[in-house]
């Protein structure tokens, strides 16, 4: 993995090195509460390949980063409607699945999986099932019973809406995005973007972007 910007590494790097594992961990690591989003996009803007899931469109660098941010994570934190697309099995790392309905994708079953969903849903609070809204999920109220649960540092693989609305609640700390050499083309309502459904407009800052073999993966910050 090569090098293009670094400002923020924390240890001594120029522009064109190459880094190894333990250097990009050291990249996507943080101490203390984080938001974090994962995200992998086409170079034509679209968050899924031709295939619906982002696994047709990703990279073994991409791959790579999306490793890093799962060992730095705490708790991941997923929309139903990824878990079932992507088929998202039980982790290693603490899952939570935000939901408006009152059961667990079926793939998603685990003893370390929590149900985040709403009183409307008819669901019952448990040690795996949150209450957390009565009409619509409160993406906030799940943050903080995540990080109370699991530890400060959530990681969210999206999907889109999902990511959207905690990026429009002020939630999100960062955005960790990989470009990778494709295009797909086709209309939004298949191909969505990293976010979708509600506006926003928020400025970041470059923590740091790396290539490897023409994929590019970068680690912006919220500017707040």
């Amino acid at each position: 993995m090569r090098v293009l910007i670094a400002d923020d590494a924390p240890f001594d790097v120029q522009p064109g090195a190459t880094v190894g594992d333990a250097e990009i961990d050291a990249l996507y690591a943080s101490t203390g509460p984080l938001l974090r989003l994962n995200f992998v996009a086409t170079l034509d803007g679209a968050a899924n390949g031709p295939d619906g899931v982002s696994g047709s469109i990703n990279s073994g660098a991409d791959h790579q980063g999306f490793a890093a941010m799962r060992r730095a994570a705490d708790v991941l934190l997923v929309g139903a409607g990824t878990v079932r697309a992507e088929e998202y099995g039980p982790a290693k790392t603490p899952l939570v699945v935000v939901s408006s309905k009152p059961t667990l994708p079926q793939s998603a079953q685990g003893a370390n999986v929590v149900l985040a969903t709403t009183e409307s849903s008819g669901a019952v609070e448990s040690d795996r099932v949150w209450i957390c809204g009565e009409d619509r999920v409160d993406v906030a109220r799940v943050i903080e019973r995540a990080r109370e649960a699991f530890g400060p540092h959530v990681l969210c693989e999206g999907g889109p809406t999902l990511a959207a609305e905690l990026v429009a609640a002020g939630l999100v700390d960062e955005l960790g995005l990989s470009w990778t050499p494709h295009l797909v083309g086709g209309a939004r309502s298949t191909h969505p973007r990293i976010l979708d459904g509600t506006d926003v407009d928020v400025d970041l800052t470059c923590r740091h972007l790396l290539e490897e073999d023409g994929t590019l993966l970068g680690l912006w910050r919220v500017t707040r």
